[in-house]
């Protein structure tokens, strides 16, 4: 066929799952506007599917893997473009993170996800799609997600949740003024909450701080450990005990020098009511 696009399946998830839609399609000899037809959307929707440059949605693939008799191929591979939302290694993560009796947080920046407003988290993504580096897809993805993790931990009994913000977190702006309000108020309703704990690390802290770097701490019901972190684009587990318990006793000498709750409590008060 003249002009057709070469296609890579191994360039991305997306390009896979594009790959294997065009092959099942051009066996059944149909078009992409006929198998547009089919499954509800346009020949022009499916051309940027086949290509990569659209995500697939989860009920697309479904109807798609449908029509074509794909035996579940096509929603198998969708799953794994929708994981390109996260960075490698977290959607393993949260399986943990789901089970742990005990999670230990250190966040710089940025108000951990779970303890997020959803309104926060979509200023979050709606900041990176206005860059260009992420689809609205994709942040539709990421908001959903925060919304599952916060919903897996509100359980019976609930775990114990230990959060140490940097001083950073609260002080950058996010979305509109009525967000971080609210925001603000999240965190004040975290911290009366019986199983948790709620700190900030001031700025004033200086070299007394032992952890420069975001870091996850997960207590699981056998009692083992285990540390996750991240760098822009990749997120490392760690189940070894002698890595992870010096991370551990970094954590507690980091909760040693921050704030107590009830002064942290207090400095978000005062943020709330436009005082420094």
């Amino acid at each position: 066929m003249v002009n057709r696009r070469e296609l890579d399946p191994e360039r991305s998830p997306s390009a896979a799952f594009g790959a294997l839609l065009r092959r099942l399609r051009d066996e059944v000899g149909w078009t992409q506007e006929q198998l547009g037809d089919r499954v509800g959307c346009s020949g022009a929707h499916i051309s940027a599917l086949e290509i990569g440059r659209r995500p697939p949605t989860r009920q697309l693939a479904t109807r798609c893997d449908q029509v074509l008799s794909a035996r579940g191929r096509l929603v198998s591979q969708s799953q794994a473009v929708r994981h390109t939302a996260l960075i490698e290694g977290f959607p393993q993560y949260v399986g943990y993170e789901e089970r742990a009796v005990e999670v230990r947080l250190y966040e710089v920046g940025v108000i951990p996800g779970l303890l997020q407003t959803l309104d926060y988290s979509r200023a979050i993504e709606a900041a990176a799609v206005r860059r260009g580096a992420i689809t609205p897809e994709v942040a539709e993805e990421r908001v959903s997600l925060i919304e599952r993790r916060q919903a897996a931990l509100d359980r019976s009994p609930p775990p114990l949740l230990f959060a140490v913000l940097d001083e950073g977190c609260l002080l950058r702006p996010l979305g509109t003024p009525e967000v971080m309000d609210a925001q603000f108020a999240r965190l004040l309703e975290f911290a009366e909450r019986p199983n948790t704990v709620f700190q900030i690390a001031p700025f004033r802290m200086g070299p007394r701080r032992p952890l420069s770097l975001p870091l996850i701490l997960l207590t699981m019901p056998d009692r083992s450990l285990i540390a996750y972190a991240e760098s822009s684009h990749h997120g490392r587990l760690d189940r070894n005990k002698d890595a992870v318990v010096p991370l551990l006793t970094a954590y507690h000498q980091l909760q040693a020098e921050a704030m107590s709750q009830a002064a942290s409590v207090a400095m978000v008060e005062q943020l709330r009511k436009g005082t420094p």
